[in-house]
């Protein structure tokens, strides 16, 4: 076996414990049924886990299933820009980002040593961590669309398994609280109701922390740990992806270790986690064409200014799974988004992304002018074939390698390699 890389070998003192239990713990085990619950929307069809699946892809041609992708299966299948809500035509304005490795996204924040906002969860960070997050689809109109915490709480007290392990975790008693239809008139709402919604939002966010959403198996995984090897075309890749003077991508998805905030080691995880407004065309194929997402700079809790138009930088991590791309899922594959990045300002014009010649002689103008990064992207000069040699890098970081791999140096079974030295 090839000796292992020094980054690899700073690695056997990494902790996964917060983020990547390789068991469910009993609250772990409640997130999953509460993500997995359709009974928790209003017309009792939609999960956290409709927009955001458990289960892999097909691989097209093949037996295998590529990793989940924790986005909309039906996106990815079907070119959908945005993801369908629980009334039948309601849908969001926003593509559905991925929830794996989530979790590693600090708490919303100024950095004031680097002058910018970092952290947070949604596109525009406005939930400030995991729980937070977790609350706001089952109250969103055109989504789960349930019209209040009291309403969410009264679905969950009609599941007796979830009455037991409330109660064997929390020490809340559910059938404590009546069922809102059995509320008397102007009933004010029980002042346990918001313990317990924010209980049931903390178990899906610990769930969110386990290795499940959190695998750190993917080929680059094992290539780094000395146990797998890049083809030609995917190294060339990877040197272009961090070459600062060409691709430059990991100027906002740094492909080096990291630490947390308890000083830990991290594995990359190709997202600084910052925001950036990278010119994305508007993307006519949004139902009812809303106008485009302020991002950062609508929330009312921020001036707007320089932060207009930015929108969360999101994990690489299962990229070639998570088809279409960018907050408002404009770029159907990850050549074209590639592309974009590299010849957004010297390809041409198009009037919008429904003209047959999108990406091919020119792309239309941003949906938001202001605060452009015309500094790492939009003439990269990258070849075709650099351009192919990044792309084949980024599939890479797929994660279940030895699942969809069909590599003999690993096979079907082998553990995450920092599982491995962490044991």
């Amino acid at each position: 076996m090839p000796q292992k890389p020094a980054f690899f070998i700073a690695m056997l003192s990494l902790s996964f414990t917060a983020h990547a239990q390789k068991t469910l713990n009993l609250e772990q085990q409640l997130g999953r049924l509460l993500y997995k619950d359709k009974n928790l929307s209003v017309n009792r069809n939609q999960a956290c886990e409709t927009c955001h699946a458990l289960k892999g892809i097909a691989q097209e041609g093949t037996a295998n299933r590529l990793s989940p992708a924790f986005v909309d299966p039906q996106n990815s299948k079907k070119g959908r820009p945005v993801s369908l809500g629980s009334i039948p035509y309601a849908s969001g304005t926003l593509n559905a980002p991925s929830a794996g490795y989530a979790a590693f996204s600090p708490p919303f924040h100024w950095d004031e040593t680097e002058g910018l906002y970092v952290g947070g969860q949604f596109w525009n960070g406005r939930a400030v961590d995991l729980a937070e997050q977790a609350k706001k689809p089952l109250l969103n109109p055109v989504e789960m669309a349930m019209p209040n915490e009291w309403a969410v709480v009264s679905r969950i007290k009609e599941n007796g398994k979830y009455v037991k392990m409330f109660s064997d975790i929390y020490q809340l008693d559910l059938n404590a609280v009546p069922h809102i239809k059995d509320a008397l008139f102007r009933q004010p709402t029980p002042a346990v109701v918001g313990d317990i919604y924010q209980r049931m939002a903390h178990a899906i966010a610990e769930f969110e922390k386990s290795a499940i959403f959190n695998k750190f198996n993917s080929k680059f995984d094992y290539v780094m740990a000395g146990m797998a090897q890049f083809t030609p075309l995917e190294a060339r890749g990877m040197a272009l992806f961090n070459d600062e003077n060409k691709g430059n991508c990991a100027a906002c998805h740094p492909s080096q270790i990291s630490t947390d905030e308890n000083g830990k080691l991290i594995p990359p995880l190709f997202t600084d986690f910052t925001y950036d407004n990278i010119g994305s065309p508007r993307n006519l194929k949004i139902p009812a064409n809303p106008e485009p997402d302020p991002g950062l700079g609508g929330r009312p809790d921020i001036r707007a200014g320089e932060e207009l138009g930015k929108h969360k930088v999101m994990s690489l991590r299962n990229i070639a799974v998570t088809p279409p791309y960018g907050h408002n899922g404009v770029f159907a594959t990850l050549e074209q988004i590639t592309h974009f990045y590299n010849t957004r300002d010297t390809l041409g014009a198009v009037p919008d992304n429904l003209s047959q010649d999108f990406g091919i002689s020119g792309w239309p103008i941003p949906e938001i002018a202001r605060n452009v990064n015309k500094d790492e992207l939009g003439d990269l000069g990258l070849s075709a074939t650099e351009e192919k040699a990044i792309v084949a890098f980024m599939k890479t970081l797929t994660d279940d390698y030895p699942e969809w791999g069909g590599d003999p140096l690993v096979p079907l079974g082998t553990p995450s390699p920092y599982a491995v030295e962490s044991e």
